[in-house]
């Protein structure tokens, strides 16, 4: 009867086994990319908020929703990055452009105008005498071509800002007095400082008629004055009473002036 020899309970087994090593227990050391550990770490973060593991279809929508998030930060960063700039342009604008510190409307001294464009004229030019709070824009001589009379024109402005043009044609014809008040039909007739005017109120006219709102009109000594606008009727008055002086020392002068004898036919 043969006897084994005692076997050695730490001595090893031939084959495939082969003797363990490590700690039981310690965490497996990680592997893979940085950008695997942080997705490792995002589903562990996301597992603890659910209670169980993130489904593929769940990480699909969170993806998903992030993506919209950083979309919406992009469009409002570019969104005050933009306004930013509009604010930088308007800034340059208003502070690099020169402006000019003339009125808008040049202001014409039109009795300066009047004292010297009276010397090349026969009958006496219209000055309206005027406060200070009155201006013009404008102080000429023109000449209709379609009509053939020269006139003189001031363009006035009413301290409330309304328009009121003052023209006088010489020799004037009815086609050029038509073509002044646009072809509009009288409304009446009113007496200014003694001096009959006639009255075109276009005021509730559906035409388009400019700055012929209203107008008066009258006729001394050679000369039909015109003034027309947007004024008020005490605006027009009081630009109608400034030439009364004009208009009656014009008429005069036409009566002083000798009308040429007839030549006797041979």
């Amino acid at each position: 009867m043969s006897t084994n020899p005692p076997s050695d309970p730490n001595a090893g087994t031939s084959g495939t086994d082969s003797p363990r090593t490590g700690t039981p227990g310690a965490p497996r050391p990680r592997s893979g990319t940085p950008a695997d550990q942080r997705d490792e770490r995002r589903r562990q973060r996301v597992v603890a908020e659910l209670g169980r593991p993130e489904t593929p279809e769940e990480t699909a929508a969170r993806k998903a929703e992030d993506s919209r998030k950083y979309r919406m930060r992009k469009t409002v960063n570019n969104l005050v990055f933009s306004l930013l700039v509009t604010v930088a342009v308007v800034v340059v604008i208003v502070f690099a452009v020169p402006r000019s510190d003339k009125p808008l409307h040049p202001d014409i001294d039109y009795s300066q105008v009047a004292q010297t464009t009276q010397q090349s004229q026969t009958q006496i030019l219209a000055d309206p005498e005027l406060p200070d709070t009155w201006s013009a824009n404008y102080a000429e001589i023109r000449t209709s071509k379609a009509a053939g009379v020269a006139s003189w024109n001031i363009g006035l402005i009413a301290p409330g800002n309304d328009f009121i043009g003052l023209t006088q044609g010489f020799d004037a014809n009815p086609t050029w007095v038509g073509q002044q008040l646009e072809q509009s039909t009288a409304t009446g007739v009113t007496t200014i400082d003694g001096i009959e005017w006639t009255v075109y109120d276009n005021r509730g006219s559906s035409d388009d008629l400019g700055n012929l709102e209203y107008a008066l009109t009258t006729e001394a000594g050679g000369s039909t004055y015109i003034i027309f606008g947007t004024g008020t009727d005490a605006e027009f008055e009081r630009v109608a009473s400034g030439i009364t002086s004009d208009i009656q020392a014009n008429a005069a002068r036409a009566s002083a002036t000798p009308t040429p004898a007839a030549t006797p036919a041979s």
